[in-house]
């Protein structure tokens, strides 16, 4: 899988997991929906994404837009 699809499956999970943790756990965890969020928005217009540079870290092969 190259490093654009990974990234996408995780902000997708972690928008799945936010959703699940603030449905059983605690409200508050929908913060972590809006983190998710703001780091997608973010990442669109600069470039930098933090999982991606973690990704990389790991070794998962380069892809087009990171």
């Amino acid at each position: 899988m190259s490093l654009d699809r990974m990234v996408m499956a995780f902000a997708g999970f972690m928008v799945l997991l936010s959703l699940a943790l603030t449905l059983w756990v605690s409200p508050y965890f929908v913060w972590l929906t809006v983190f998710v969020g703001v780091n997608q928005i973010q990442s669109a217009f600069t470039g930098f994404c933090p999982a991606a540079t973690a990704f990389k870290w790991l070794g998962v092969k380069p892809g087009t837009a990171f």
